[in-house]
């Protein structure tokens, strides 16, 4: 199987602690100090990354919707308002950039459009992920690929004919697959955990990992249990905040027992080989009747 050593000389593949993704995306609702926040709680918990996403607003949004009004809390305003609004610009990334490198925590983004792409390019983040609504964006997933970066693609909403599509034309050299079921929150019996091991046996040679919007976190951990590579999960302050992502989002308490659990799963994991441990022997001598 591939392995990917980020900038930070971290490593993503099996083998390797998991990968730990807090989505930031658009929790911020367009606060640099609320990310740089959540970069800092991010960091607390013990997360390897945090991840936004960046829109360019007039190619995201379908022009029909430009005018519509909508409700946020800055009040009643257009549509293409409200996206311009919540949007990060190069600003706010370089900030954003120079804060992660002083707190020492890989940052990358799902870009939703080419423009994106090429505005993120400027700041060299470590890999690039592909949002579910993405996977049959042919020319976007290209471009991202084109970058030589590692890609992570996100397969909720998608067939599996659909995934086999992506994988064929973008090919497995750099490319991350992360299981995912695209609703806010997601319903337990709806996660179909199995399918990391279903696209473990079709990519073997592919990092497969988990993005998760359910609330709770023990599917997460069993994602871990099964062999995920890596995890992201939606990241915010306060689940009550404004935004369509916050209900499906874990908060900062819970994203600290979240990767506190995984590194105790990775360590419980053990080598599959039967031994006898220096904490049984007084017990063994103690209690065995035949020896």
């Amino acid at each position: 199987m591939q392995t990917y050593t980020l900038k930070n000389g971290r490593v993503i593949g099996q083998g390797q602690p998991c990968f730990i993704i807090a989505e930031i995306g658009l929790n911020h609702n367009g606060s640099l100090d609320i990310a740089l926040q959540l970069i800092d709680e991010a960091v607390k918990a013990g997360c390897d990354a945090v991840k936004f996403q960046k829109r360019t607003p007039e190619v995201c949004t379908p022009k029909d919707q430009w005018d519509v009004m909508r409700e946020t809390p800055w009040g009643t305003m257009r549509y293409i308002d409200y996206r311009y609004k919540v949007e990060f610009g190069k600003d706010e990334y370089k900030t954003i950039d120079d804060y992660c490198t002083k707190k020492g925590i890989i940052w990358f983004a799902s870009c939703w459009d080419e423009e994106s792409v090429d505005f993120l390019e400027q700041f060299k983040p470590a890999l690039y992920k592909a949002a579910s609504a993405a996977l049959t964006d042919m020319p976007l997933l290209q471009k991202k690929k084109d970058t030589g970066k590692p890609l992570i693609i996100s397969t909720g909403m998608s067939t599996m004919d659909e995934i086999t599509t992506a994988v064929d034309h973008i090919g497995t050299e750099n490319l991350l697959i992360a299981h995912s079921t695209s609703s806010y929150p997601a319903p337990i019996s709806e996660l179909n955990l199995r399918m990391i091991n279903t696209l473990q046996s079709k990519y073997p040679d592919v990092p497969v990992g988990y993005s998760g919007h359910e609330t709770g976190l023990a599917t997460t951990l069993a994602a871990v249990a099964m062999g995920a590579t890596f995890i992201e999960r939606h990241f915010t302050l306060d689940r009550a905040m404004w935004g369509s992502d916050q209900a499906a989002s874990v908060e900062p308490v819970g994203m600290a027992k979240l990767v506190k659990d995984i590194r105790d799963i990775e360590a419980a994991m053990g080598d599959g080989v039967k031994k006898v441990y220096d904490s049984e022997l007084g017990p063994r001598a103690k209690l065995r009747r035949v020896k």
